[in-house]
């Protein structure tokens, strides 16, 4: 990918309920960040508007992280649908199906780059096991993060969301090009957000290891100054990207 700003790599969650708070945070970041994700509340809340808010507040992009996970033709449709909306990357979960990721990609039409969910950065190897998976993956996660980007790449999907530990292996199994979401990312200085994120990485690790995209939610928006909380992950991202 062509070398970006540091602010680019930040993918700012609107996870809140409504399109009033949403607008306050798209007005105050859209010049801080690379791209606003939308999620499962605010758009079940809100529908389409909500992109088409965003659109006219900035040159920010968006990504609707809906985490699409039904059966192929429901979610050709849906994707279609998607498509449509101008958005520059959606989710879908790998799943048991890689009949869902083709039936996803096929729905894009190369229209909207469709990112698979490997993994999700909340769930631990305890979790794995209990869902009855083998003990290759139980013992050892990356097996079953590989094991799923692998249904992903050739299914054409344009890369996948997972954790910053794992974005290396992932760069150095599918290349540079095949895009790395990285969520659970936390600061140094915000180390001490508690909240359901497991596998989490600092942004200089996530940069450095590869990561294209990172999400970043609670250490900016919980900051007591949103603006600034942006500017030194930007600042600690840059250096990431200088050191490289």
């Amino acid at each position: 990918m062509k070398k970006r700003a540091a602010k680019d790599y930040i993918v700012f969650p609107l996870d809140v309920a409504s399109v009033k708070e949403a607008a306050q945070y798209v007005s105050l970041l859209s010049d801080w960040v690379g791209m606003f994700k939308v999620g499962l509340e605010l758009f079940v809340q809100t529908g389409p508007e909500i992109v088409g808010m965003i659109k006219k507040s900035g040159n920010a992009r968006i990504f609707l992280d809906l985490k699409l996970h039904d059966i192929p033709e429901t979610v050709y449709r849906a994707m279609c649908r998607v498509a449509e909306m101008g958005v520059a990357f959606a989710t879908v979960h790998c799943g048991e199906s890689p009949r869902m990721l083709d039936a996803a990609v096929k729905g894009g039409g190369g229209n909207v780059g469709v990112l698979a969910v490997t993994v999700l950065t909340s769930i631990t190897s305890e979790d794995i096991q209990a869902s009855g998976f083998k003990e290759k993956f139980t013992t050892d996660m990356s097996n079953l993060v590989i094991k799923r980007a692998q249904m992903a790449k050739t299914a054409g999907c344009a890369g996948v969301v997972c954790s910053g530990r794992e974005v290396k292996m992932i760069k150095e199994v599918f290349g540079t090009d095949f895009v790395a979401v990285t969520p659970g990312i936390r600061p140094e200085w915000g180390s001490g957000v508690k909240d359901d994120q497991r596998r989490i990485v600092t942004p200089s690790e996530a940069v450095s290891r590869g990561a294209d995209f990172l999400v970043i939610g609670r250490p900016i928006r919980d900051a007591e100054d949103p603006v600034t909380a942006a500017q030194y992950i930007a600042e600690e991202i840059d250096a990431a990207l200088t050191d490289s």
